[in-house]
């Protein structure tokens, strides 16, 4: 434990920090990403934030006081969607913390769509309504889902038990709280300096693809990778597509002393 945030290390070697989307739950990375991970000799590090704040800056605090208190040398960050904008927001504050960052589902400002569901959320906050649980699983599978997954009868099958399930243990309420609005923050992702791969999903709802195709622009240096038939949830939807990409990143970053901490 550090202070109140849960985390979990699987595996041994050189270290990696997963940071989950909205709902801050460490274990959606259980199923694909941690066992590519470990097998490739990586020390994972998955942890919860969904009781802290819902923002970007306040993820990114509390990804700080994690790193710290592992006192890990400088390592690898990898973030999905609001995940992403928190790794974001800490490679421009400490960017000694990070060996290099992996951003999907990622952006760097407000567009029409976001901003209409923002809008939405915080009227559904405000009334205090809360939709039959059968609806907002689907809802929540359209909204995160590829053309090419829905088109599957059978995979819809599946998504919509797991949905369902989520929605009645509450696992997802932390996704839909409301959200200050997305700030434009493209102009100061150019300060950005650590080593940066973008993952775009093509079919991304939430976080459209073009908008995380602007973070790799706006960042020198920075690669981007978009990944076809994947939608919001493309690292859970194209696992083996999402985690080559993911592991040939990591694998091209220079070798930190494993000996050397970053506290100061």
């Amino acid at each position: 434990m550090s202070g109140a945030t849960a985390y979990t290390v699987h595996g041994c070697g050189r270290p990696v920090v997963l940071v989950a989307g909205a709902g801050g739950a460490g274990r959606i990375w259980e199923h694909h990403q941690v066992p590519a991970l470990t097998a490739a000799g990586h020390r994972v590090i998955t942890f919860d934030h969904g009781t802290t704040g819902s923002c970007a800056g306040e993820v990114a605090a509390e990804v700080r006081r994690l790193l710290t208190a592992l006192g890990l040398p400088p390592c690898p960050l990898v973030g999905h969607s609001l995940g992403a904008l928190a790794v974001q927001e800490l490679l421009l504050t400490d960017p000694h913390l990070a060996s290099g960052a992996v951003l999907a589902a990622t952006r760097g400002r407000p567009d029409p769509v976001g901003d209409a569901l923002a809008r939405a959320e915080t009227a559904r906050a405000e009334t205090g309504s809360r939709l039959p649980p059968e609806y907002e699983a689907f809802v929540r599978m359209v909204q995160n889902l590829s053309p090419r997954t829905l088109a599957d009868e059978d995979a819809v099958a599946e998504w919509l038990d797991l949905f369902e399930i989520a929605v009645l243990s509450g696992a997802s309420a932390g996704a839909h709280r409301p959200r200050p609005p997305s700030p434009d923050r493209l102009a100061a992702y150019t300060r950005i300096t650590t080593p940066l791969l973008v993952v775009g999903f093509a079919d991304d709802v939430l976080n459209p693809a073009h908008l995380s195709r602007e973070v790799a622009a706006a960042v020198p240096g920075a690669r981007y990778t978009e990944l076809a038939d994947t939608g919001h949830l493309g690292f859970l939807e194209r696992p083996d597509a999402f985690n080559t990409v993911l592991l040939d990143f990591l694998a091209a970053l220079p070798t930190t002393d494993p000996g050397a901490s970053r506290v100061h």
